[in-house]
Formats: C-alpha cells, sequence, structure tokens
C-alpha cells in the first residue's frame, strides 16, 4: 500500500502543479465555460483576479505539501484535507455555471484522490 500511496500523492501533487505553473496560460478541455486560460476560467465563474492568486498559490503550496509528505508525513492530512476542501469547491464552480459533467471530472478525481491519500 505504501507504493500505492506515494504514486498517488505523485500523480496529485505533479498533476496540480503542472495546472498551475505550465499550464495556466493555455486552453484545456477542462477550463470552466469556454475559457482559454485561468484567468478567463476564474472570470466565467464571476470570481475576481486576486482570488485566482490566492487558490493558485494555496493549490501550489499544498501540492508540495503532498509531495513533501512522501519523505515527512506529519504534513500529509493538511495537504490532502487541503486539496481536497479546494476540489470541492473547483466541482461547485463548474456546477455554478452549467458546464458539462466531463469539465469537473479532473477535479472530482482529484478530490477523490486526496481523499484516499488522507484516509488511508
Amino acid at each position: 500500500m505504501e507504493y500505492l500511496e506515494i504514486a498517488l500523492k505523485l500523480i496529485v501533487g505533479l498533476s496540480i502543479l503542472n495546472v498551475w505553473l505550465l499550464r495556466a496560460g493555455k486552453s484545456t478541455e477542462w477550463r470552466g465555460g469556454n475559457a482559454t486560460n485561468i484567468a478567463e476560467e476564474f472570470e466565467a465563474y464571476g470570481l475576481p483576479k486576486w482570488f485566482m492568486y490566492v487558490i493558485g498559490t494555496l493549490k501550489s503550496i499544498l501540492a508540495v505539501m503532498l509531495i513533501v509528505s512522501i519523505l515527512y508525513p506529519q504534513v500529509e492530512a493538511v495537504a490532502a484535507y487541503g486539496i481536497a476542501f479546494l476540489m470541492v469547491g473547483a466541482v461547485a464552480m463548474h456546477v455554478k455555471i452549467g458546464d458539462e459533467l466531463k469539465k469537473s471530472f479532473p477535479a472530482f478525481t482529484f478530490l477523490v484522490l486526496s481523499l484516499i491519500i488522507a484516509l488511508t
């Protein structure tokens, strides 16, 4: 089980860092509304630009903490539950603007994986 948990931490942590640090300005099929980047996505959700920076910073810090928890398990709960909490918000934003269900799939997946990490 230990190797599976390490794999899940790496998948979730690196995926979040990829979205927020490498792909923030790129279009994907998962963006809310008709957004072509993260800034437009937050605008589609009706959220202010400063909030995008807050969420991006929190998600990046929690993703790094999740990866670090491989060696320092004492930060695992904060990282995993924190990511799960933010993913609930992400799914809620997709629902709020009436996105098709598939657009919330990554957020829902990371929510479930974060809870699995936290509860094992």
